[in-house]
Order: C-alpha cells, then structure tokens, then sequence
C-alpha cells in the first residue's frame, strides 16, 4: 500500500509540472503569389496560357483563396484590331485559383508582353518578352555517383548558340531545378552531370526540360535555388522573400516607367515570364 502511494504522488507532481508551452509562429497579412511562367513548345502552334494565383498563410493555417477582378496578358506591340490583342484569362473552375486561355503563339512570341492583376482595389503588373532557348541535343544515364553511392547519374548535352547572350533554366522533374549561363561556353557544345539523390527504380521515366530565360529570370531562379537547397519551384514562397518582377502599379501613371510606385512594400511574390521550352525524356535503366 505505501508503494502505492508513493506512485500517486510521483503522478500528481509529474502532472502540476507541466506546462503548456505556447510556440509564436512568423505572422504576416497574406501576399499574392503568383506562377506566372508560361512555356511556350514549338510542337504546338497554340498555347494555353496558365497563370496560378495564391495567398501566402501563416504556418499551419490553410492557404486562402485569392478571388480575383481580373487578369490579363496583353501583347503590346500587336496591332489593336488584331484579335486577342487583350488576352482575359479566366478561372475555369471557381475556386482553384488557375487562370486560363489559350492563344496563338504568335501573340506570345512577338512583342513586348504585359500581365496585369486587379486585386482588391490595387493593380499588379509585370512586363516581359518572349525568351527562345535550343533543343537538349542528348541525355544519356552515367554511373558515377556522390556522396551515398544511391544517387542517379543523367548527363546532359545541348549546343549554345553562338550569335547571342544565352542563360538557361533546366528543369529536372521532381521540383528540382538547375541555372547555367553560356559566358565560358559560348557557341560550343555544353555537357554535365546532374545527379539525383531521390530513390530512382529501373523503367521510370524523367521529363528533362530546357527553358529559355533573359537576365532578371535567371537572377531570380538562382537565388530561389540556393535558399531551397535546389528542391523548391520558383513559384513557392521561399523562406527569405525573394522578389521577382510584379510590382503594385496602383499609382502608375506611365506604362512605359516602372519607378513611380507610391506602395514599394505593397508586392507580390512570384514572376511572369515567357519563355522557350524543350523537352526530353529517359527512361532509367
């Protein structure tokens, strides 16, 4: 019996111990987030333009909805009585927060291109211009490995073109994403290894993509990879913000100059670009 009670009072002073410790979690109003990255296949003589729109939340809460007035990709250089000069995309299903519309690739691949956002009484822009890339010339499967011995070798090749200024995204599958620039390989055939340290099994096939990028996109990928360790997309809220180019243009009174904007806290993440893409697949052995 004086065991037992012993055993009781351990229990009660266990229990008066404790204490509910309260974890203050990082807290902001939600921001717009936005993928804005259209990929343009010459396979294809249209496009289906998909722009996806979110609230950022704070940890652990759902992430909301974000309903908007409208949004538009608008080719500034075509003429106004071309159709589609103004392209509206809408949400096709309520609620998901996907806009869409699918257009002529000659509306996207000629001239200075404008997306704009209306959002609760302000007006988000960004303004791009189509980026063409070059085919990846060849993917091969390698043997080497890193760290763990269980990675997979892919080795990748492509010819730069030796007539212009190239940067490159490569798209590995996976959310795993790659940036190089041709400054030491100008006009020559580039070839690496990239290695994936995921669990790989024989007769899995992995998309390799190649996508076009001018300077500011390659700055802003670049900077999102080092943040992520290379395992987020570049339309994921990184831990540090990361700006892209869609600014509040609420008190823009001149398309053509970006530099009067009265709210320069008041931003969205994400980037609008338009860009060339190749594709490849292979099969793992």
């Amino acid at each position: 019996m004086k065991r037992l009670v012993y055993i009781l009072i351990a229990t009660f002073s266990f229990l008066a111990c404790e204490d509910v410790i309260e974890i203050e979690t990082p807290s902001e109003p939600p921001r717009l987030s936005v993928d804005a990255l259209i990929r343009i296949q010459d396979s294809s003589a249209i496009t289906n333009i998909q722009v996806k729109v979110r609230l950022t939340s704070s940890f652990f809460e759902p992430t909301p909805v974000a309903n908007l007035e409208q949004i538009t990709v608008t080719n500034l250089d075509a003429s106004t009585d071309m159709a589609g000069n103004v392209m509206v995309l809408i949400e096709e299903e309520p609620g998901s927060g996907i806009y869409e519309k699918t257009v002529d690739n000659s509306l996207l691949t000629e001239g200075r291109l404008l997306l704009s956002i209306n959002y609760e009484d302000d007006i988000y822009v960004a303004r791009t211009e189509y980026v063409p890339t070059v085919p990846i010339a060849s993917l091969a499967q390698g043997t080497e490995t890193l760290f763990s011995g269980d990675e997979t070798e892919i080795i990748v090749s492509f010819n730069d073109d030796a007539e212009r200024d190239d940067f490159y995204i490569f798209d590995f599958d996976f959310n795993e994403y790659l940036v190089t620039e041709d400054e030491f390989y100008q006009g020559q055939t580039f070839e690496f290894s990239y290695f994936y340290d995921n669990e790989l099994n024989a007769g899995d096939e992995v998309a390799i993509n190649i996508l076009g990028a001018d300077e500011g996109f390659y700055n802003y990928m670049n900077q999102l990879i080092v943040q992520s360790g290379g395992d987020q997309g570049p339309f994921q809220t990184p831990s540090a913000t990361v700006r892209g180019n869609i600014i509040n243009a609420s008190n823009i009174d001149n398309e053509e100059v970006f530099d009067n904007v009265g709210q320069p806290e008041n931003f969205v993440l994400g980037y609008f670009a338009v860009v060339q893409q190749f594709s490849r697949t292979i099969t793992i052995e």
